[in-house]
């Protein structure tokens, strides 16, 4: 069986993204789509002393029915300096913060001009450090339909996938019936968040995973290795 999962490529994702990626055998970053305003394309969330905070990659105007692939960043203000003071100011007793945010801050201090090329390379960035090795692809490099569901088919039967694994949000608009037509099972992911070590109080889900990563360092792969995405 060829598992595949289709996502858009957001701003450092938090943990579950990941174990997406970790969960399947090729996994495609929907870039092509239009850039959706108050998604995670380009923003995320850390934990600090209040509670979260907002840590967001402002965009040169219009965005409006751009694709994500083709939104650019402004640099206009100094944005870098602002999430990295925030970091800092939050994380910097973390246990594993030197270990990993200079390499971080080095990616955002390359100024990409396109948000798609900010996302992914930190996204590598990360799937290095977690060690995950899943093949990645951009829907950018398939020719597709407009429509949700079609869109899903036709990438996964280029890609000659047996198994689509959807979000459990995807019941809401995806037409089942185009999948089976095209014989390709549809499975429903459920996932169940992990609790780890964490700073500023009570723990909190769906951080960005620079908030696992600065605090559990190397034991942040295994947390995601017990995870299972298919919980009942």
């Amino acid at each position: 069986m060829k598992n595949v999962m289709i996502r858009q490529p957001g701003y450092m994702p938090n943990l579950g993204f990941f174990k997406k990626i970790q969960s399947c055998d090729l996994f495609v970053f929907l870039d092509s789509v239009q850039f959706s305003k108050d998604s995670f394309d380009n923003r995320n969330r850390i934990k600090t002393d209040f509670g979260t905070e907002w840590i967001t990659v402002p965009l040169k105007r219009p965005v409006f029915r751009k694709k994500l692939n083709q939104v650019s960043i402004s640099y206009d203000l100094d944005w870098i300096k602002e999430h990295s003071n925030l970091i800092f100011e939050n994380y910097k007793s973390a246990p594993y913060f030197s270990s990993y945010w200079y390499e971080i801050e080095r990616i955002l201090n390359q100024k990409s001009k396109l948000l798609i090329h900010l996302n992914l390379h930190l996204i590598d960035y990360f799937l290095k450090t977690l060690q995950i090795t899943t093949e990645t692809l951009k829907s950018s490099e398939f020719l597709i339909s407009k429509n949700k569901t079609e869109r899903l088919v036709e990438i996964c039967s280029q890609l000659n996938a047996t198994c689509y694994i959807s979000g459990i949000g995807g019941k809401s608009y995806i037409d089942e019936s185009l999948f089976k037509k095209s014989k390709i099972k549809l499975i429903y992911e459920n996932f169940i968040h992990p609790k780890y070590n964490q700073l500023h109080g009570d723990f909190i889900k769906n951080m960005s995973i620079i908030d696992l990563l600065l605090n559990e360092g190397p034991k942040s792969s295994k947390i995601l290795n017990k995870i299972n995405l298919f919980s009942q």
